[in-house]
């Protein structure tokens, strides 16, 4: 599940933004002033951020450059075109004007994601010293290399993108489908079971975890 940080402190605004990202599937985090968000950002990683201007104590300006490799789409009810120059210049990924209409929001958003699908594809995946290269679809664990099977290295590039969310069952069968068609929901849980002692096996510990109720997460402590 892809995770937004909703940054406005317009509380009407933030709460039908949450209202309908959370109809699209995804996990939202809220921040209310520039302060929260830098503090917000210390304890989290969120996949994307949307991020307000006019904010309490530092602005989204000042926000802006402390934000690394997170896509940030400005959403401003400024509408100076050097402005919007300037921010994008500056780090922003996109800006969309207030007052907006969310179909276009959550397709600025689709788009962003495709974006960060589209460097990852080509690129190198890693949570500690789990190491996954996407090009040679080798694993590695502190440069000790893990033998894995196809339908196990797929679903471990989507629990190492999404590190310590939990994962529905539904959502890794039905992301995993192009690679590994085969796999049901019975079968699921032996390729997990068996991804997990491979990973115990190098690291001493059990790092993917059950989350009741709901399927599996990437534990990264």
């Amino acid at each position: 599940m892809k995770t937004i940080a909703v940054i406005d402190d317009d509380v009407h605004i933030g709460d039908m933004l949450e209202e309908v990202l959370h109809k699209e599937g995804y996990h939202v985090l809220r921040a209310y002033s520039g302060t929260e968000t830098m503090y917000l950002l210390s304890n989290n990683s969120p996949d994307l951020i949307l991020l307000d201007l006019m904010l309490p104590g530092l602005s989204g300006e000042a926000i802006l450059p402390h934000v690394k490799d997170i896509p940030v789409i400005v959403v401003s009810a400024k509408i100076d075109v050097d402005h919007k120059v300037e921010l994008l210049m500056n780090g922003a990924s996109d800006y969309i004007t207030k007052p907006f209409d969310t179909k276009e929001l959550l397709a600025r958003i689709a788009v962003q994601f495709r974006k960060t699908e589209s460097v990852r594809q080509i690129g190198m995946l890693s949570v500690g010293k789990l190491l996954l290269n996407e090009q040679s679809h080798e694993v590695t664990f502190d440069s000790t290399p893990l033998k894995i099977t196809k339908t196990e290295y797929a679903i471990l590039k989507l629990l190492i993108a999404n590190p310590d969310h939990a994962i529905s069952k539904s959502t890794i069968l039905d992301r995993i489908a192009f690679d590994t068609p085969d796999c049901t929901e019975d079968s699921l849980k032996q390729h997990i079971s068996n991804l997990r002692v491979k990973l115990r096996e190098v690291s001493g510990k059990n790092m993917i975890e059950a989350v009741w109720g709901i399927g599996y997460k990437l534990v990264t402590d």
